[in-house]
């Protein structure tokens, strides 16, 4: 849960008392089963793979006590467990989020009922693991228009071949969802593939200075053939796959507010124990002014995760929103783990503070969900009427 020194205008207030008790247990698990080992996980890249079915017993997606009017999760909670998770580490976050975030919801959203049926009970309850393969080699920004991996039709199936990279969770998980293009038509089609089915080849990408803990992988695929029956069959285009996409936008912002206070408290922890001069640093004047514009940056995101989550709600969420608050709140992030290191000092680029892994993992968040360059053109198209998008 949130605590009231760092939700200074009370967000978390609205939520239930079921879903403040179970963000407090996710809060538990995560101090006491992760929390101890972060600094050697990060340093060794250890993907702790295991903690998935731990809280996945949590029932944090599912339980009907955090359940709004409709029966689905309050959007207030999910965003909060969210925040919860960057937090504590984003690694952990996208490790676990991944699945019951990305994978799930396209699963869901984009499979036929009879798909949904056969799949969902097993990502819910992580015995089916998977992941979500989008962008390129050669493609990010630009994949909607640029995608080179491509889906035949033979006979009754598929024969997917191309390359896909920064696939996070892709060694842990049992199924690729695959984006390809129909080679008949251009169109976008996701595919259900087996990790393990003849003709996906995955290599680790190492060498990572950021979310150092999540196996992202670069995938190649050779005449992998797919059923029709695992191709997703409500989505037959781009389009239909970005207005699933667009539901899962607003998780940005609060991941950018969770990063934020986790280095805030750890700089403030650290400024609290930390003796110069005879007293704590926390004392003197300009390391609290750092401490004041890292909460002030810290509330103002979070403050804009929720006004995007009420927009959701309310269905008023355009693209110019989320890309303003992306924008905004990944530039806050960048610069409220910097003042962090600032506090801490030397000790700041050490991981046993929690400051450094947090600088680290900021420059992720600052590229993924879309570059800065990209969605401040989105805001540009919505406020002048005048697209600055080249072809």
């Amino acid at each position: 849960m949130s605590d009231a020194a760092t939700d200074l205008f009370g967000f978390s207030d609205r939520l239930s008392p079921a879903a403040r008790a179970k963000l407090a247990a996710l809060r538990a698990l995560l101090d006491e089963r992760a929390r101890p080992h972060l600094a050697q996980w990060w340093e060794d890249a250890h993907c702790p793979a295991h903690l998935r079915r731990e809280l996945a017993a949590l029932d944090l997606e599912d339980d009907p006590a955090v359940a709004g009017p409709d029966g689905t999760p309050d959007p207030l909670y999910v965003g909060f467990k969210h925040f919860e998770f960057a937090r504590c580490d984003m690694s952990i976050g996208t490790i676990y989020g991944g699945q019951v975030g990305m994978f799930r919801t396209v699963v869901r959203e984009g499979g036929s009922p009879e798909q949904v049926a056969r799949w969902d009970p097993g990502i819910a309850s992580f015995s089916v693991t998977g992941c979500f393969a989008l962008t390129e080699p050669e493609h990010g920004s630009d994949v909607a228009g640029g995608m080179q991996t491509t889906a035949t039709r033979d006979g009754e199936g598929w024969r997917i071949s191309g390359r896909k990279r920064w696939i996070g969770n892709a060694a842990i998980s049992d199924v690729i969802l695959v984006v390809a293009r129909d080679a008949s038509d251009g169109r976008a089609k996701v595919f259900l593939v087996p990790r393990e089915a003849p003709g996906v080849s995955l290599t680790d990408i190492s060498g990572k200075i950021s979310l150092r803990m999540v196996r992202n992988a670069d995938i190649e695929l050779t005449d992998v053939v797919v059923p029709e029956s695992d191709r997703l069959q409500r989505i037959d285009d781009f389009g239909d796959l970005s207005a699933i996409l667009a539901k899962l936008r607003h998780v940005v912002a609060w991941n950018a507010a969770g990063l934020q206070v986790g280095a805030y408290e750890a700089a403030l922890a650290y400024a609290l124990r930390r003796e110069q001069f005879g007293r704590p640093i926390a004392g003197f004047q300009l390391v609290q002014e750092k401490l004041a514009r890292m909460l002030g940056n810290a509330t103002a995101s979070l403050a804009m995760a929720v006004g995007l989550t009420d927009l959701r709600e309310a269905g008023r969420l355009g693209e110019e929103h989320a890309a303003l608050v992306k924008m905004w709140t990944a530039d806050r992030a960048r610069e409220t783990v910097a003042l962090a290191r600032e506090v801490c000092g030397a000790e700041g680029i050490r991981v046993d503070t929690d400051v450094a892994r947090m600088f680290a993992d900021a420059e992720a968040l600052y590229t993924f969900e879309g570059t800065r360059e990209i969605n401040a053109l989105i805001v540009g198209r919505a406020v002048t009427g005048l697209s600055a998008f080249t072809r």
